[in-house]
């Protein structure tokens, strides 16, 4: 008999840069200062991503984002910080404090609605949005990537709570 299929698969993704930027969207100078760094301009929708190549910016509030990035841009913070020089912004690396793991397959929402009260709808939370609420009773922000595929940004200390908790769900039929 041939191995099923997995509903859904949980991993945790190499340890991308984390920056967390904080600043005044509706001042074109930062707007433009982020785009010319990052390639787009953060956000503004609450709840939603911006992103260019494999960089994203998850808007977190009116004035707050994360940025997350491959490891190898390890001189995005510096170019960031000189671009931003003179102007109102707070900049810092996160990328010891989190981890993300990658949720996909056809049950990813439905393991996800067994941890959040967060209405996880397509028509309410599609591609592109991102969202902070609690998951399995400990803070994360989730980052839809497309319809059968999450992302999930826990911090380091909750993480292997989280990666049991998940993978106990996983297990749960739906």
């Amino acid at each position: 008999m041939a191995d099923a299929i997995p509903r859904a698969t949980l991993r945790e993704l190499t340890p991308p840069l984390l920056l967390n930027l904080r600043g005044d969207a509706a001042d074109a100078a930062f707007a433009a200062a982020v785009a010319g760094v990052l390639g787009t301009a953060p956000p503004v929708e609450p709840n939603t991503v911006a992103g260019s190549g494999e960089t994203s910016l998850l808007w977190l509030g009116p004035d707050e984002w994360l940025i997350a990035a491959p490891a190898s841009a390890s001189d995005l913070l510096h170019r960031l910080e000189a671009a931003l020089q003179g102007m109102h912004h707070s900049l810092c690396e996160m990328s010891q404090s989190r981890i993300i793991f990658d949720l996909a397959g056809p049950e990813a929402r439905a393991v996800l609605e067994t941890a959040t009260s967060l209405d996880l709808h397509p028509r309410v939370f599609g591609h592109g949005r991102c969202a902070q609420t609690g998951l399995a009773r400990v803070p994360a922000i989730l980052q839809m990537i497309e319809a059968t595929r999450f992302r999930i940004y826990v911090r380091l200390s909750f993480a292997p709570y989280v990666r049991a908790w998940l993978e106990r769900a996983m297990a749960e039929p739906h």
